[in-house]
């Protein structure tokens, strides 16, 4: 099995490529109902994005309360998608599956365009393009190893845990829906409310409203948004969307 969280799509890309080498099934998070079940000598995959060089919420509150029920054969093992740097964020799942008594076997991290527009512009297609190019070698290196069962950190761009525990403090405050607003030009299709996974949008008289003080902060309700009505602070808006293709 390979589970995945995903706000715009590269996580998701990802998960659906490493289950289809391993011929696994393969559930977004966010479709589960907190329980997984595997077989002798199956694999679990678990693909997720770096925020602040750490674990985004979700998939920290979904760990943490998840039952995994499976025999000690099993290979775990952990792909953080990244804009640049990783920091930590495969190693925080292995030390969160270790308080189960779970053993990730394998650590990885693939490069993919960097969707976090309040800093980075989302605008340039031919960047997008050339990083998007690098995906799938980037993938067959991993698959080479899962394949082989093979043990280790193969994580190419991390960083050091003090600095990466440093940068994640900031994750917290950047997670206040305070800094999201929507402009007028927003035609209440609904698309932020259906697809937040943390349900922190509901739509009243025709407007998107954040319900919660806080959510993931994945900004898949700003990049899905048709209008691009949804915006978070003052830059996303000259920073433009980003969706995988």
């Amino acid at each position: 099995m390979v589970i995945y969280f995903s706000g715009t799509g590269n996580s998701k890309s990802v998960a659906m490529q490493m289950a289809k080498a391993t011929k696994d099934n393969v559930k977004s998070i966010t479709d589960m109902d907190g329980t997984i079940n595997l077989q002798q000598g199956e694999y679990l995959g678990i693909v997720i994005p770096t925020y602040f060089y750490w674990v985004p919420s979700v998939v920290k509150e979904f760990l943490e309360n998840v039952k995994i029920e499976c025999s000690e054969d099993v290979y775990i093992y952990c792909i953080a998608t990244c804009g640049g740097t990783s920091g930590q964020a495969s190693q925080m799942v292995g030390k969160l599956l270790k308080k189960k008594g779970k053993c990730v076997n394998a650590y990885f991290d693939i490069v993919m365009p960097d969707n976090w527009t309040p800093m980075f512009n989302a605008n340039n297609l031919e960047e997008i393009s050339r990083v998007l190019e690098k995906e799938k070698p980037q993938i067959d290196r991993i698959v080479e190893h899962v394949l082989r069962k093979e043990n280790g950190n193969f994580v190419k761009h991390k960083l050091p845990f003090t600095l990466a525990k440093m940068a994640s403090l900031l994750y917290e405050p950047s997670r206040k829906t305070s800094h999201l607003h929507v402009e007028s030009q927003c035609v209440g299709c609904g698309i932020c409310e259906k697809n937040c996974p943390v349900k922190a949008i509901e739509i009243r008289d025709g407007k998107p409203v954040w319900v919660k003080d806080k959510c993931t902060m994945c900004l898949g309700c700003l990049h899905r948004c048709p209008a691009f009505a949804i915006q978070y602070g003052k830059n996303t808006k000259k920073h433009g969307q980003y969706n995988h293709p």
